[in-house]
């Protein structure tokens, strides 16, 4: 692929999506959001991928939405013209979605600001690593609007009500140390691409299709009682009991050898 706004490579079993928008600190636009759905089926129509790393070109990771693309224009219809809901319908909620559906785990590699949306899209990845000097930031009280693309979902469910509330409506900027400590993100590495390929290369060989469960049942977790959860529990070892990489890692560990897991 030779996209202008997300570049696509990849390393082994690993994909690299870098966000190319440097100018503009990557922020969204819809061309990037088509480029980047296309950037996710080309990883998931090669079985060879089975994990993936996602950063930003130049000195930010995500500032958010691009507003220039919003119609501000003086005249007739402005309220509705300027109306961020179908942009997000149409672009920001179906990239979370995918970015929660991938069939192969996902590596933010947080290398400068992650703002807005661009924060929600880091949250949506399923590990995220930033450099020391990386920030996150919930701007969208700054110009009128709630946090959106998962981020009044997400905030609450890393950091409990009182932090993720205070984050939103302040628009504070959170630095990369703090935001690890508080469990917004796993880790905060000097080089946070190298810390981030070792992350994707380690995943990538593993049983993929137990990392993709275990990131299902993690997330509805909060959505069933003890009950229902160990039923859920059950049904998925069963069903993971079938697999190649369940026969392999279990033969591999009785007879003392390295596993070769294949994602199948």
């Amino acid at each position: 692929m030779n996209e202008k706004t997300v570049s696509y490579e990849e390393r082994g079993a690993v994909a690299w999506l870098t966000l190319n928008r440097p100018q503009a600190l990557n922020s969204f636009t819809r061309e990037m959001h088509r480029h980047l759905w296309e950037a996710f089926d080309t990883a998931e129509a090669n079985p060879l991928i089975r994990a993936m790393v996602i950063t930003g070109a130049g000195r930010g990771f995500c500032a958010g939405a691009d507003l220039s693309e919003f119609d501000f224009a003086e005249g007739p219809n402005l309220i509705a013209r300027a109306d961020p809901g179908p942009v997000i319908d149409q672009a920001f909620n179906p990239t979370t979605r995918r970015l929660q559906n991938l069939r192969m785990p996902t590596v933010a590699a947080v290398n400068g600001v992650a703002a807005g949306a661009g924060a929600s899209f880091v949250m949506a990845c399923d590990i995220a690593i930033a450099a020391p000097t990386a920030s996150f930031i919930q701007a969208f009280s700054k110009i009128g609007l709630i946090p959106d693309a998962g981020s009044s979902w997400f905030l609450v469910e890393r950091l409990g009500l009182s932090r993720a509330m205070a984050l939103a409506m302040t628009g504070d900027k959170l630095m990369a140390p703090q935001a690890k400590e508080w469990g917004l993100i796993w880790d905060v590495a000097e080089d946070c691409l190298e810390a981030s390929s070792q992350m994707a290369q380690r995943l990538a060989a593993m049983p993929t299709q137990a990392l993709i469960a275990t990131r299902a049942l993690l997330r509805e977790a909060g959505n069933r009682n003890l009950n229902q959860q160990l039923d859920v529990e059950r049904d998925t070892q069963s069903a993971l009991g079938k697999t190649h990489d369940y026969i392999e890692g279990v033969s591999a560990f009785l007879q003392k050898r390295p596993p070769q897991f294949t994602g199948q």
